[in-house]
């Protein structure tokens, strides 16, 4: 069975990740088991769909019938290839502007973020798979339909993907509290890719390391630091104002 997004059901679920359906991610209950279970888990291995052990409460909150100990949420999104969107953006004769999110778990931050990019003309952002928010209806929701027409690229490995970045001709820029350059002091006019990180752990030292640029938004208030979603919006203004 389907509802709101959410696949339950063992032959639902199969038939699901069989079909190449864009799944998130796929709950299985913590106890027992047997072949049936055994066999989700094998496709959705397969498939690289992340699998989570849960109570066998938990699945009876989500899902209000008989999910037979499993379930999996559905993004509503089309899924993207990251290299055949950067090489469309060139086709057109343009130079790929993309965001990536580096454990980013809020679903308004995401959708925020989602809608910044749409106003501000990145071509598309870059979520991993693993440690990000669900980009279920509620992030579509709170991002306004901007995740609808701003194209999203789920990765498994975001320093694969920011290889793959360098090796199609895009400056990595950082935005980090660590950073030693102003970010308006940077050229953002060329192919681009800015990276924001979570809410807790900011950008991970591994991504850190692979960036061109370690940029930090000036500022004078004692805070220091700036909600994720604000953020974004200021680096993307900075750079849609050098991108004119």
């Amino acid at each position: 069975m389907e509802r709101n997004g959410i696949i339950y059901g063992v032959h639902p679920v199969l038939e699901a990740l069989s079909a190449g359906r864009h799944i998130e991610r796929v709950l299985i209950r913590r106890e027992g088991g047997g072949e049936p279970l055994r066999a989700i888990r094998q496709a959705a291995q397969h498939a690289h769909v992340p699998v989570v052990r849960v109570p066998m409460e938990k699945l009876d909150r989500l899902v209000r019938g008989e999910h037979q100990g499993v379930a999996a949420y559905v993004s509503p999104l089309p899924e993207q290839d990251l290299d055949e969107v950067i090489s469309g953006v060139y086709a057109r004769g343009v130079a790929p502007f993309l965001l990536v999110l580096d454990g980013v778990t809020d679903v308004r931050n995401v959708g925020a973020i989602a809608r910044s990019a749409e106003c501000l003309g990145a071509h598309a952002m870059v979520i991993p798979t693993s440690g990000s928010a669900r980009l279920g209806p509620d992030a579509v929701k709170s991002s306004s339909g901007a995740l609808l027409r701003v194209p999203v690229c789920r990765i498994r490995s975001l320093a694969h993907a920011l290889h793959r970045l360098h090796d199609h001709g895009l400056q990595i820029v950082a935005l980090t509290e660590k950073g030693a350059e102003d970010l308006p002091g940077i050229d953002l006019s060329g192919p681009l890719c800015l990276v924001l990180g979570g809410e807790e752990q900011g950008i991970s030292d591994a991504v850190l390391r692979l960036a061109d640029h370690l940029a930090r938004i000036p500022m004078s208030g004692k805070l220091g630091s700036l909600n994720v979603s604000v953020a974004a919006g200021i680096a993307l203004y900075a750079a849609a104002v050098q991108r004119r």
